[in-house]
């Protein structure tokens, strides 16, 4: 690199800013409309997840066999080992945080289902303005004789409207075949 040249950052592109920009609003529209009990559940399996979940857990278990092994002597035992009380607690915790856990993950798939969907018809959306593109494109070549432009068959056979529902339906004949096993 020449002493004048300078590093330049990247930057990202006024359009790039402005899909972020657009993603963000939905994600932000997306989560204003959950539910008081979605918000209360996300918090609850969000915490569950946690360095600090794990360590308020390893407190609670060494306190509670702490006190009920007669270790703390001020402190009465009150559950005994084995320590059924505490058996009891921790297996009705196990089954709610995972029901916890799977509404988080119900409402996350259903988020990817719907962001799927855009995709979708993002995507469907795109391949017809890009076909209209190469016909216009095709018309444009003809009009300036560029005879090789005009002709190439890969453009002529990517000018014509794609059948989706026929891609659809011989990628899912090819993998219900085994043919997309590695």
């Amino acid at each position: 690199m020449a002493d004048g040249d300078a590093v330049r950052e990247p930057v990202v592109p006024r359009p790039a800013l402005e899909n972020i920009r657009a993603v963000l609003e939905l994600e932000r529209e997306f989560a204003e409309r959950r539910s008081l009990s979605d918000r209360i559940a996300d918090a609850i399996a969000g915490f569950v997840g946690t360095v600090a979940f794990v360590l308020c857990h390893v407190l609670l278990f060494a306190g509670w066999t702490a006190v009920n092994t007669g270790l703390i002597p001020f402190i009465p035992p009150f559950d005994p080992f084995p320590f059924v009380f505490l058996c009891l607690i921790v297996s009705m915790e196990g089954v709610l945080m995972s029901t916890f856990v799977l509404i988080k993950q119900n409402r996350m798939g259903q988020r990817a289902d719907q962001r799927a969907h855009l995709a979708l018809q993002v995507n469907l959306l795109t391949e017809r303005e890009v076909t209209k593109i190469i016909t216009l494109l095709q018309a444009v070549c003809e009009r300036l004789d560029i005879r090789e432009a005009a002709t190439d068959p890969e453009a002529e056979e990517l000018a014509h409207v794609t059948a989706v529902d026929s891609i659809a339906r011989e990628l899912e004949e090819r993998l219900s075949a085994g043919e997309g096993d590695c």
